[in-house]
């Protein structure tokens, strides 16, 4: 191992928990383990996307490797598993092995492998072995890991803190410098159905060129079998497309459309990996694939001559709609295929999304597979009327779906977004001179886990939106798992913003800049008083590392803005690290059937403005006698406030 290579290794794993075997290969008998975000499905009932897939943690399996984790430390391997656990192997030999619960033919396995010693990624081979035999070797990489330093991020690790910048660590930092992002996950089909009970194992090869491999879990699918082209339709290898992915496809699948648009028929795209390396513009058209173990739109980022009118400077493989100033587009109907992009970097300039532009009237996407975009699906107002559902979309460098400035009556249901680079769900009503809001959107039954920045689901602005039966889990810095914030120029919050039936899990990260933790929800007030209506009710909290609830504002504006109106009921938390509730403003709230247990410290920590005088600016209101737990402890008497609490760790979930 070179010396860089070692620096790098040691960087990440100094901060690790390692204990020595997960589960010892004599317990190769065991049933087993099914979780959802790393839980037990029985704790998450009713919350959350229906998906073909179950998912097994590596820890949970069959191992003679090493356990890494718990830890919720950002910049660590563990913090960004699923669980805050994961699996090390780094001997030849060395595996992770699963048992089958139920037949399946598929699978996705999430890992990661280290950096090359200059940044970029290195390629190294897995065995796959079923019932003992060897049947596949994955080609393992982390050129689409792996980022540094501070925003907008780097691919190299050498990457020095952007000069001027405030930052908590002091100078000289230890390079690499905040190393994030280390994850990727790969689908692999078996080429048979494999039946419950049988055994899949991931082991070490001789000889690899990755000093360490780190497993984190592995879904197990039983993928249906490539559709057939429906009636009335077009295919688009009629007209040219390479089913191959040696030769572009682009003009091909245009040609497609163009003609399917005037015959009033649908486009086609069969089983294959079709070469895109552009924008596909689409508008008034259905394109359907065989499905998106099957169908593949698969290119790279290329280099643009000149930057385009929407200053992108590259290209990549996307699904567009035309743009809002140009007049949107409507009806179109996207499914059953999957968009693998090439984005290695964060350029915000840049379109080099999965889904883009403005896709409204009456449209829908369902059932793609989209990866290693900017954003899984960004689309710009104004635009109204689409119904998003039944996707996935994991490892892109930024969002998994943002709807942004004056986007509304879209819904997007039972969505599966994993590993995203900045907010798993977001909905951003930026300000404008239109004077448009999004507005009458719905998040409802989606999973967002491990965002590694950011949220797993925030609301910025708008009016009249919900956010509903979500399941969210781990955040690892910068955000939580529920946010509604008054920030990035978004626009006031009017009418009700709706928090419903949402179950939360390992949230409440520590915020590295202000040192202080957050809560599984957090209503931020930093541009604006938060004063609309916004209810939080009938929910689930389940082991926040730090607070269930934070109520804040930054500190220059600590005496201009408020958070008020804010309606809790019917919520359970189960384990905080600190606080149930953490006010750091001004304003109010009520709680009213707030059951809480396992919590570290004095539920109520009421800092409000930090005036001090007596009475606490932010107004924790406990209705009646409806709310179970220590209350009253800490909401008044001299554990008022409490700057930085001590964590104290809760034990792990259960039925209540």
């Amino acid at each position: 191992m070179s010396r860089s290579r070692r620096i790098a290794v040691v960087a990440v794993f100094a901060m690790t928990v390692v204990s020595s075997v997960a589960t010892t290969a004599s317990a190769n008998e065991a049933a087993p383990v099914i979780t959802r975000a790393g839980l037990d499905p029985a704790l998450v009932e009713g919350r959350g996307a229906t998906v073909a897939f179950l998912e097994q943690e590596a820890e949970n399996a069959v191992t003679n490797g090493q356990r890494i984790g718990p830890s919720r430390e950002a910049y660590t391997l563990p913090a960004e598993a699923s669980g805050r656990t994961a699996v090390r192997l780094a001997e030849a030999g060395q595996y992770v092995e699963f048992r089958l619960s139920r037949p399946a033919n598929a699978l996705t396995l999430r890992y990661s492998i280290p950096d090359a010693v200059g940044g970029g990624g290195i390629t190294a081979p897995l065995d796959v072995l079923i019932n003992g035999k060897n049947r596949h070797t994955m080609t393992l990489t982390s050129e689409f890991a792996w980022l540094y330093g501070m925003y907008p991020f780097s691919n190299d690790p050498n990457v020095n803190p952007h000069p001027g910048w405030w930052k908590p660590e002091p100078d000289p930092v230890a390079k690499p410098f905040r190393p994030n992002h280390f994850y990727d996950e790969q689908r692999l089909l078996l080429g048979k159905t494999y039946q419950a009970g049988d055994r899949i194992r991931f082991k070490v090869p001789a000889n690899s060129p990755a000093d360490w491999y780190v497993l984190d879990l592995a879904d197990f699918e039983l993928a249906k079998a490539p559709a057939k082209q429906p009636r009335n339709s077009l295919s688009v290898v009629t007209f040219g497309a390479d089913p191959t992915g040696r030769r572009d496809a682009a003009p091909a699948i245009e040609r497609t459309i163009a003609v399917a648009k005037a015959l009033k028929m649908k486009v086609f795209i069969p089983a294959g990996t079709f070469q895109v390396n552009r924008h596909i513009v689409v508008d008034r058209v259905t394109i359907q694939g065989a499905g998106n173990w099957w169908t593949i739109i698969k290119g790279k980022v290329l280099p643009l001559p000149a930057p385009a009118p929407d200053k992108s400077i590259h290209s990549a493989p996307g699904f567009y709609g035309k743009y809002a100033d140009a007049g949107g587009s409507t009806n179109v109907h996207l499914s059953d295929f999957a968009i693998e992009s090439d984005v290695r970097e964060r350029i915000d300039t840049d379109q080099v999304n999965g889904i883009g532009g403005a896709i409204g009237g009456g449209s829908t996407i369902e059932r793609l597979y989209i990866r290693h975009t900017k954003v899984g699906i960004w689309l710009d107002g104004p635009m109204s009327g689409l119904t998003i559902r039944d996707n996935l979309i994991v490892d892109s460098i930024a969002d998994g779906m943002n709807l942004h400035l004056g986007v509304s009556h879209v819904r997007a249901t039972n969505n599966f977004v994993r590993n995203s680079g900045d907010d798993g769900l977001a909905m951003w009503s930026e300000a404008n001179e239109q004077g448009l809001v999004n507005h009458d959107n719905v998040y409802d039954h989606n999973t967002v886990q491990t965002p590694v920045l950011a949220n797993n689901i925030a609301i910025y602005g708008g009016r009249d939106n919900a956010v509903t039966d979500n399941l969210v889990a781990d955040p690892i810095r910068e955000g939580s798992t529920l946010q509604a914030g008054s920030r990035f120029n978004s626009t006031p919050f009017e009418g009700k913003l709706v928090f419903a039936r949402n179950t939360t899990v390992r949230g409440g990260p520590r915020d590295l800049n202000w040192n202080i933790g957050l809560g599984a929800i957090w209503l931020y007030a930093l541009q604006s008083d938060m004063e609309a209506r916004i209810e939080i009710t009938d929910s689930s909290f389940l082991d926040s590392t730090y607070n269930a609830f934070m109520f804040v504002v930054d500190w220059p504006v600590k005496d201009q803005y408020e958070v008020t109106n804010v309606v809790v009921r019917n919520v359970k938390v189960d384990g905080t690290g600190t606080n149930v509730v953490n006010a750091r403003v001004g304003g109010w709230a009520s709680f009213e059937n707030v059951d809480a247990r396992n919590v570290g410290a004095p539920f109520v920590n009421n800092c409000g403005t930090f005036q001090f005088d007596g009475t606490p600016e932010f107004d924790v209101r406990l209705i009646g006698d409806s709310n179970d737990g220590n209350w009253t402890t800490g909401a008044t008497g001299p554990t008022l406030c409490d700057d930085r609490p001590v964590v104290v760790p809760a034990p792990p979930p259960s039925p209540w």
